[in-house]
């Protein structure tokens, strides 16, 4: 897989105040912020073409990327109207950029150390999640693994981590609008067309101002 789509285009209510002058995507994390993270790691994972969607102050964003794009990464921008499109239409939106190829897609929000070079897309699935263990903080997950790699809808021991990988097709009857992913992953993961993994390694969901500050205090307990 060569194409990465990076989901920048929400508000980020909860992570105010800095979402109220800062689109989520550029919170900085480790001195760093979280967008530029995810453009390093896809670029040493050896991708080259990523598509970044944005609406609220989507200018900072292309800003900021025009500014640190050095990394040999073709970019391309996939604006949306103001409020958005969530996660299905905003990438419905652009699977015209996204090519007839698999791709994966990259919450905005999220730290993940996944090693981008071993992802792969089984040949039965339409899509792939990669899914963390559940936090503390939720009381129920969002999906089960079952025994033979499928995603399943009622055991709910696992989290979305905020990285799945797509074949065009999962969209293949879904329609432009404002619409979260979700609905359609649940349809398809009864049908048994959705595979996942769990990964192990270090993940954030950095929604809240307290979730990037256990985030930053995991990172200082680890270098000691």
């Amino acid at each position: 897989m060569k194409t990465a789509m990076i989901l920048a285009a929400g508000r980020g209510e909860r992570l105010r105040p800095f979402t109220d002058h800062h689109p989520k995507a550029l919170c900085t994390l480790y001195n760093k912020p979280l967008i530029a993270h995810h453009l390093q790691n896809l670029a040493q994972s050896g991708y080259q073409r990523v598509i970044i969607n944005h609406a609220y102050l989507g200018d900072q964003i292309r800003r900021f990327v025009n500014y640190y794009h050095d990394h040999g990464l073709e970019i391309v921008f996939s604006p949306e109207p103001p409020g958005g499109l969530e996660t299905g239409g905003g990438i419905v939106n652009a699977l015209h950029v996204l090519g007839s190829e698999p791709f994966i897609t990259l919450n905005a929000d999220i730290y993940i150390d996944y090693d981008l070079t071993q992802l792969s897309l089984p040949a039965q699935s339409l899509a792939h999640v990669i899914l963390v263990q559940k936090p503390s903080y939720r009381t129920l997950g969002d999906y089960g693994l079952s025994q033979n790699g499928t995603l399943n809808n009622t055991e709910r021991d696992y989290i979305f981590s905020g990285l799945t990988v797509y074949r065009p097709e999962f969209f293949k009857h879904s329609m432009t609008g404002r619409y979260s992913v979700t609905p359609l992953m649940r349809q398809l993961t009864e049908l048994n067309h959705i595979t996942g993994e769990v990964h192990q390694g270090t993940w954030f969901d950095i929604g809240t101002p307290e979730q990037l500050r256990m985030a930053e205090k995991k990172k200082m307990n680890l270098s000691k």
